[in-house]
């Protein structure tokens, strides 16, 4: 078995931390406060400080990015912590595997494939992309051995509150009758990876030589619409049928004005504009895996909300 070093114990590095452990490997947690799952090695350190993540990585076989700092924090955080995290892959040798997302395409008219040139128009994406180009940089100069995973909007059992089709802000609502405001238009094709398929094609890019050098996406359901998941939510559930709204523009404009994470998401509401469709296909293929069904992962968010 292998060591593994994850950095961010959020709602993807726990799962991949529990996972990783579940299969027999050595998994160290790295995070500002020292949390994590229990059984794993739980380090308090920043990501940023090259000199400690070099120190704990040190004899691992793949070091995990799967930290997401708040969205007004990213021009911030990002370029100190990735700069660390690619140092600490060339100097240690453990291989890089960075979980990013689709925000590097921008606007997208169609299906999204690995081999969309990296064209976005907002600075999120632009910093999502300087981080790509350097780890691919460094991996063909022969530095360090890189891959990045991409993932669309989460949903599934341990999601955030700030998740679009989370717990908190959409499956418990609807599961208690009340009616839910959806920040964008519910009945737009889109594309949801489903939690526990992170972690797992994380842990496989981890073990399996193949994934290094490029990037994929990650195993995803076909798209389906919000007004489509809650139907089907409640359907599952023995619920109402669901009452979803949609927040006018204005007023998503207006919150900006005053909310941080609003205004930052501002940038990417084109995501929920028109349909946005992710192709999984090239992930699926060469691992031989699939994305959990969308009844599948229904069940098991009716389980755990």
């Amino acid at each position: 078995m292998g060591k593994h070093v994850i950095v961010g114990a959020g709602q993807v590095g726990g799962q991949l931390a529990e996972l990783l452990m579940a299969k027999g490997h050595d998994v160290t947690v790295v995070t500002r406060s020292g949390s994590g799952p229990d059984g794993v090695r739980k380090v308090a350190a920043s990501a940023a400080d090259r000199d400690r993540l070099i120190e704990v990585t040190r004899g691992a076989d793949t070091l995990y990015n799967c930290m997401n700092p708040r969205y007004h924090e990213w021009a911030e955080i990002w370029p100190p912590v990735a700069a660390s995290l690619l140092a600490t892959a060339e100097q240690t040798g453990a291989a890089l595997v960075a979980l990013g997302n689709l925000y590097v395409y921008g606007p997208v008219d169609g299906p999204m494939t690995e081999d969309l040139p990296q064209a976005a128009p907002g600075h999120k994406g632009q910093i999502r992309a300087k981080m790509w180009d350097d780890m691919l940089a460094s991996h063909q100069a022969g530095r360090a051995r890189v891959t990045e995973l991409r993932a669309s909007d989460f949903y599934g059992p341990g999601s955030t509150e700030n998740a679009y089709i989370g717990s908190v802000r959409f499956v418990r609502p609807l599961l208690a009758g009340k009616r839910v405001t959806f920040l964008s238009d519910p009945a737009q094709p889109h594309s949801w990876t489903y939690l526990p398929d992170v972690a797992r094609a994380l842990a496989i890019a981890g073990t399996d030589e193949r994934a290094l050098g490029r990037v994929w996406h990650i195993p995803t359901a076909p798209a389906f619409t919000a007004q489509s998941f809650g139907e089907r939510l409640c359907e599952l559930a023995g619920a109402p049928a669901p009452r979803i709204g949609t927040m006018p523009r204005p007023l998503f404009n207006a919150i900006g004005l005053v909310n941080p994470m609003m205004r930052e998401l501002r940038e990417t509401r084109y995501q929920f504009d028109a349909p946005y469709i992710l192709d999984s296909s090239a992930f699926q293929n060469t691992f031989g895996v699939a994305p959990t069904s969308v009844d599948e992962g229904l069940k098991a968010v009716i389980a755990a909300a």
